[in-house]
């Protein structure tokens, strides 16, 4: 009894209360997208003066970016309301939506005589559903609400608990099109305006839409390629009609992106401090699937051994953050949308490259094999067949796969890395199998000179090490073989490139990289030698 009296109390104060509120409408003006699944959101609401506007589109955003903009004094609150939605089909709601009806229930089994009564009323919902912290995530699609277990009705006095599996039908009395829901909305309160009508803009940080970049590299010209970009845009966040969309890269740094702001009406206090608590999610440091290649497509990398390009053109100012405004469009939840955004013709290139890694550790030691296993293709020596060229698109290259083709013939795929505008860019595409390459190398004999380093002690080492290239192409071939190695650079063939890694400026031995460019006649043979020394640790 007392029970129902403070149900019907509820629902009373909750009727007056939204007695005094005005339903508006806001609109998604516009989204700018990030790869990682966050979208900056902006809305507008037009109010006509001061008052309460219920909102009932209610945001779900990132900690600390919830703002409101406007020339009037306005406050956001969330609370719960009972509103007019349309009648669901959804089981799980049945009790909700026939709330009141009278009913007669026909059991699949043809067995079971029909059940009649009144649907009972279920009892208003507590503010928060779940206190448990909710998963770490980007959003995904929303899910049916889980169906009930039983439908219960009320009969002379009685009540009726139908197993909700065993229904196959339902006749309802007076059957409504649209039903009161208990869900969470946004009030405004609106002091004093400037203007009327007056605008508020609503903008926040919110997960559930992303972009994914990719590009085509058409080398059917010998002289010039053909560049494309696109993006393939998903939308899990909610309905977008007419919306400015724009498409973001960088690396952006989201401190609080794994926390849910408690204005959320998904969000407990439980689950806010839970979140908190939990160290931020790094961007850099993800524990699932291929890590390299994830967070590299999802943010922004430079290939390590792109190094410093001086001829980039400059493009831009302020933080690294660059936008591409793609224009209005429509997305239904759940839609995703394929658009080109970018074209240009760039001369090119075509090589063969074979880079020679440094299979020594820090103290000289050569690396073990379950080393090189962890990583195949940083150790890995094979010759490639790649093009060369200075990216022309009028902003930066996003990191994103590119696929390269000859007219409607594919050749191959390969993650492309971040390049600035004019920055060299180099996509390999295939195993250059017609160009054979062999490397080679041994310790040179000699009696072994111990030397203590910080209490370490070392020997010197001479290497002596053997490249070999054939071509067996009916062509000449542009070859670009790089050696990285550890010591100190004696004596080598040809006139290499070589230059001071950074990463071996303070290491016991030096890291050094030389680079030959030769060419290749069809059937020719070059080979290579050099020596280098280094301290390697007992």
């Amino acid at each position: 009894m007392h029970r129902s009296i403070w149900i019907a109390c509820l629902l009373l104060a909750s009727a007056a209360a939204s007695a005094g509120e005005q339903k508006v409408d806001s609109r998604v003006e516009s989204v700018g997208l990030f790869k990682n699944g966050l979208a900056v959101v902006s809305r507008i609401v037009q109010v006509p003066g001061p008052g309460v506007y219920r909102l009932e589109d209610v945001p779900e955003p990132v900690h600390g970016t919830f703002w409101l903009e406007s020339d009037a004094k306005v406050t956001a609150r969330v609370s719960r309301r009972s509103v007019e939605v349309p009648a669901s089909v959804t089981p799980g709601l049945l009790q909700e939506d026939l709330a009141g009806c009278r009913v007669t229930v026909h059991f699949a089994d043809g067995r079971t005589p029909p059940a009649s009564g009144r649907v009972v009323t279920p009892p208003a919902e507590p503010a928060v559903r779940d206190a448990s912290p909710p998963a770490v995530g980007f959003a995904s699609m929303p899910q049916p609400a889980s169906p009930a277990r039983f439908l219960v009705l009320e009969d002379g006095g009685e009540r009726v608990f139908v197993d909700a599996s065993r229904i196959a039908s339902i006749r309802v009395e007076g059957a409504r099109a649209s039903v009161k829901r208990r869900k969470a909305v946004m009030l405004l309160e609106v002091g004093k305006t400037a203007r009327r009508p007056a605008s508020i803009r609503i903008s926040y940080l919110a997960k559930g839409m992303a972009w994914a970049p990719s590009y085509r590299v058409d080398i059917s010209d010998p002289a010039k390629l053909v560049l494309t970009q696109k993006a393939i845009i998903r939308n899990e966040l909610e309905p977008l009609e007419e919306t400015a969309v724009r498409l973001i890269s960088g690396f952006p740094n989201v401190e609080f992106g794994h926390v849910s702001s408690p204005l959320s009406p998904e969000t407990s206090l439980q689950a806010f401090f839970a979140a908190l608590s939990r160290a931020p999610r790094s961007w850099d440091h993800v524990s699932m699937g291929n890590v390299v290649t994830q967070q590299a497509v999802r943010f922004n990398r430079v290939a390590p051994e792109q190094g410093l390009d001086l001829s980039a053109i400059p493009t831009g100012d302020g933080v690294d953050l660059h936008e591409q405004d793609i224009g209005r469009q429509t997305l239904g939840l759940g839609d995703a949308l394929a658009v080109q955004t970018a074209s240009a013709r760039a001369p090119y290139q075509r090589i063969v490259e074979w880079i020679v890694p440094d299979t020594r550790d820090a103290y000289g030691r050569s690396l073990p094999e379950h080393r090189r296993q962890q990583d195949p293709d940083q150790y890995e020596e094979s010759a490639w067949d790649a093009i060369r060229f200075r990216n022309p698109l009028a902003f930066p290259m996003t990191t994103a796969p590119a696929m390269i083709v000859e007219g409607d013939r594919f050749n191959g795929q390969r993650l492309s890395t971040w390049v600035n505008r004019g920055e060299m860019c180099s996509l390999r595409i295939t195993k250059a199998l017609s160009v054979r390459t062999l490397h080679r190398e041994e310790e040179v004999k000699q009696k072994r000179k111990e030397i203590y380093l910080g209490g370490d002690r070392y020997y010197r080492a001479a290497i002596d090490g053997n490249l070999k290239a054939s071509n067996h192409r009916n062509e000449t071939v542009s070859l670009v073989i790089q050696r990285s190695f550890s010591g100190k650079l004696l004596k080598v063939d040809g006139k290499p490139e070589c230059i001071l890694l950074p990463e071996g400026v303070d290491s016991v031995n030096r890291r050094n990289q030389c680079t030959w460019r030769l060419k290749l006649k069809p059937g020719q043979l070059i080979e290579l030698g050099y020596q280098y020394s280094l301290l390697v640790r007992y």
